[in-house]
């Protein structure tokens, strides 16, 4: 259990190096606590800290800078978010502020201005798709046998993708195919669509076309892009930063990571908090040992819930990237709600 001056020290030892990024010593330290003690004591209780494993030397310096275990006791017992400053809601604000035609776009963007107002990189996903219902699927005929499948969900998501269409399908079977697709399947949830796949409508499809797979296999194909969780990265570049990139293999690595759906998906999990963090070895990827991943959900009422995350360092400003995305999330959550109202209006 740490003393009410030992909790004071540590707090102010993590916000002046996760500030500065340099290390502290007791002479910095003395002028910034609020509190009137000896330069002796201050150097005894970094001394104490020290053999707690909360702060650590470093080798370029006398000073002292969090240990993992130091910031893991910060998050749990000392964090403060920060108010968010009256520009940054205003880049918020402005940035949100366009047209868009789909769900993902406001996503996308989502991503692009919390990497903007961070310098990290920043990790999107929108609502829940589990509920997201068919409302349309149609091939459009480019030549040489290949077509274009569009499909279209109520969340205002279109999918589209590029296929070379089997010779033995012609077109007035496909027609019929599409028109059973439409007829049997929109208005269905995306689950029970995938689940009708696996049980009767081969067998209504094999009643005009001989072999249905060829069809089934296009519209599988989009339907599953479609249902899958979609995260949207930007920022990436801000991974190269020498207190997390030892090497340019570990660079490459990283890129791989983030440019993976099932990888997002495995690092950053069902958060259990409106607003967690996670570093070092609780990320499970030895890869971000270096890093912190702050995740924040956020409520769009029946149209689900989905997440926001910043990937960087272990040395960011927690205070002020809580602050900044407690109040993001309420943004973001805002615009999508206005986005499903004007549609509904439509």
């Amino acid at each position: 259990m740490l003393t009410k001056r030992q909790l004071v020290i540590l707090k102010e030892i993590v916000r002046l190096y996760t500030e500065s990024g340099q290390p502290v010593g007791s002479k910095k330290l003395l002028e910034q606590l609020p509190m009137h003690v000896s330069s002796a004591t201050v150097r005894n209780e970094m001394v104490r800290l020290e053999d707690m494993g909360l702060i650590e030397k470093t080798h370029l310096s006398s000073g002292r800078i969090p240990s993992t275990k130091g910031y893991r006791y910060y998050l749990d017992h000392l964090v403060e978010p920060s108010s968010v400053a009256a520009s940054d809601l205003a880049v918020i604000e402005t940035s949100f502020d366009q047209s868009y035609h789909q769900i993902d776009q406001i996503i996308a963007q989502s991503a692009k201005i919390l990497s903007s107002l961070t310098s990290y990189t920043a990790i999107s996903l929108g609502p829940e798709l589990r509920d997201s219902r068919l409302t349309g699927f149609r091939l459009v005929p480019l030549g040489d046998q290949q077509v274009m499948a569009i499909l279209v969900t109520d969340n205002g998501a279109v999918e589209n993708q590029i296929f070379t269409l089997p010779h033995e399908l012609d077109s007035d079977s496909l027609e019929k195919a599409i028109r059973i697709i439409n007829d049997q399947l929109v208005g269905l949830p995306l689950t029970d669509v995938i689940r009708r796949l696996r049980s009767d409508i081969p067998q209504l499809l094999a009643q005009y076309l001989g072999t249905p797979t060829g069809f089934l296999n296009i519209f599988g194909n989009v339907l599953k892009k479609a249902a899958q969780e979609r995260f949207y990265v930007d920022g990436k570049m801000n991974l190269i930063n020498p207190a997390t990139i030892k090497n340019v293999d570990q660079l490459k690595s990283l890129y791989s990571l983030v440019d993976q759906n099932d990888d997002l998906a495995k690092l950053i999990g069902i958060p259990d908090q409106t607003i967690e963090v996670r570093l070092g070895d609780e990320l499970t990827n030895n890869l971000l040992r270096n890093f912190s991943l702050i995740t924040a959900t956020y409520d769009v009422g029946d149209h689900g819930k989905g997440m926001i995350a910043l990937l960087g360092p272990t040395s960011m400003p927690y205070s002020r990237m809580i602050g900044l995305l407690d109040v993001f999330r309420e943004e973001l959550a805002k615009k999508i709600t206005d986005y499903y109202t004007h549609r509904g209006d439509e």
